[in-house]
């Protein structure tokens, strides 16, 4: 159903709960997540308990929204962080936004309310010498006494690749294409229809398929790639970076952020990066914005 099929039935003498309603449909059909949906609805269920409950869309004022937010921080006796309200804001100029867009108000009420953009600190990645130190350590897994390649298979991918803990944990074989010329693929699936856009194929890198192989056949690989669970990979992450004596304690995330610095660094474009990482394009407005300030750290940091 079109977004403007959906507005069709409101107008400016409809009230906030149905109007909200049809905006959860809206933002379910924009391929939405469950989780983001939830939240934006709940925001707009707050200003519905705020107001009257048989107040107009029309009868909304920017004074009435910004009254609203004042509640929310001192009024309401509910702790909110600088991040939610800077998500409840968005939610609200979204909302109005949305009504605007598709005539269902002559006005944007949330047009003059102010942005509070939250942005959160830099997240911590390894340097290009910690993920050499890191892969010799697989290595030496690898060619043991006792060949374990599990650490080399976990490791060597996500710093690769740049996939979610999600995603690892939901890889089967069938998501994998070796030997294909010119490069083996990795294809990111979801059974889940809102997350198609997500889905992508990543190249990998000929030394880990050749280990990936020795992986499976060391642990008879059938079916998922790592049939462990969540808390088993973090581990085997966590014993990396014990002999490694890093300070920095690996995990999936830190391996998504520095695999997206080194692509950076090495020139691949900005909105390649952005596909491999599965990121919308809004998405990509703060991971971007992050990427950039981490390059220039570490620029700053090699010129001390």
């Amino acid at each position: 159903m079109s977004p403007s099929t959906l507005s069709a039935h409101l107008t400016a003498q409809s009230t906030l709960p149905p109007a909200i309603q049809v905006w959860k449909i809206y933002l379910a059909d924009q391929g939405n997540s469950v989780h983001t949906v939830k939240a934006f609805v709940h925001d707009l269920e707050l200003l519905a308990s705020f107001l009257s409950p048989t107040r107009t869309l029309g009868s909304i004022t920017t004074a009435d929204l910004n009254h609203f937010l004042n509640w929310l921080q001192k009024g309401r006796g509910v702790p909110c962080s600088p991040k939610t309200l800077a998500r409840r804001i968005t939610s609200i100029k979204a909302f109005f936004r949305w009504l605007h867009q598709y005539a269902v108000l002559a006005i944007n009420p949330a047009e003059k309310v102010v942005q509070h953009s939250v942005i959160s600190p830099l997240p911590v990645v390894l340097t290009p010498d910690e993920v050499d130190q890191v892969l010799a350590i697989c290595q030496k897994y690898r060619v043991g006494k006792k060949p374990d390649a599990r650490y080399f298979a976990l490791f060597y991918l996500l710093i690769s690749t740049g996939i979610k803990k999600t995603e690892c944990l939901a890889l089967n074989l069938n998501h994998l294409e070796l030997d294909r010329s010119p490069s083996s693929m990795l294809f990111v699936r979801y059974t889940n229809p809102q997350y198609r856009y997500k889905e992508r194929r990543i190249s990998l890198p000929s030394d880990w398929v050749e280990g990936f192989k020795e992986y499976c056949q060391q642990y008879d690989i059938k079916d998922r790639v790592f049939p462990w669970s969540q808390r088993r990979l973090e581990y085997l992450l966590e014993d990396l970076s014990k002999e490694a004596g890093l300070d920095k304690h690996i995990s999936f995330d830190m391996c998504r952020w520095t695999c997206a610095l080194l692509d950076l660094q090495s020139g691949m474009e900005k909105n390649a990066i952005r596909q491999k990482l599965g990121l919308s394009k809004v998405q990509w407005r703060e991971i971007g914005m992050k990427l950039n300030q981490l390059a220039s750290s570490v620029l700053d940091d090699s010129l001390t």
